[in-house]
């Protein structure tokens, strides 16, 4: 398999930690997201991905055909489906709802809002607070998401198994913290991350273990 990656794209992450939790071997593919306006807006990369975006999963079938999925929840789900263990979603259907539930907080209702395209337009073409902005949108999703975990968490964010929504939760604080948010407000979701980043898998996903990573 090949990952199509950038290493601070956080849906890029969610899919790093999936493969990992797996224990699949991927090839990193890197596409720098700033350099030259963007690899992604590149006629290579948009005969792979043409919404030019990341992250893009490809593989070849033992007849030769190459497959490929994009976007990082239907490509988690896949993997879920092909190498069921261990296990990303519980076995009770609420709980396996009430993941992707979580995760869609963070997919659909934080991280589109902050993404790296939405932030250049207001900037560059609306002349307007892009990383105030963010920061908003961050502290909102986040207040929602610290009460919806509340009552589910036990180590991580449904009971004491990794699922989705934790896949989800560590990129986002990443990108918070990036913004300035103060996430104080946000208990249950601190100590949850601390659960994942004791996990090997969690840790080998780090943006600072990449091999496109740039240095602080």
């Amino acid at each position: 398999m090949r990952l199509y990656s950038y290493w601070r794209s956080s849906a890029s992450w969610r899919v790093r930690i999936g493969l990992h939790l797996k224990g699949l071997t991927f090839d990193y593919v890197p596409v720098h997201l700033v350099k030259d306006g963007g690899e992604q807006h590149g006629a290579a990369y948009r005969a792979v991905n043409p919404m030019r975006t990341l992250p893009t999963l490809e593989w070849t079938e033992a007849d030769g055909a190459v497959r490929r999925l994009s976007q990082s929840l239907p490509v988690l789900e896949y993997l879920e489906e092909r190498f069921p263990a261990p296990a990303l979603l519980p076995a009770d259907p609420y709980l396996r709802a009430k993941s992707r539930m979580l995760a869609e907080l963070v997919n659909s209702g934080i991280q589109p809002l902050q993404n790296l395209s939405v932030m250049q337009r207001l900037k560059q073409e609306l002349g307007a607070d892009d990383k105030a902005w963010s920061a908003y949108w961050n502290a909102r999703g986040l207040e929602g998401l610290e009460a919806a975990v509340r009552p589910l968490a036990g180590r991580f964010c449904v009971g004491d198994t990794v699922s989705l929504a934790d896949v989800c939760l560590v990129p986002q604080l990443y990108g918070a913290r990036r913004f300035g948010v103060d996430l104080a407000p946000y208990p249950t979701l601190l100590r949850i991350e601390a659960e994942c980043q004791s996990l090997p898998a969690f840790q080998a996903a780090q943006p600072d273990r990449q091999p496109d990573a740039v240095p602080a």
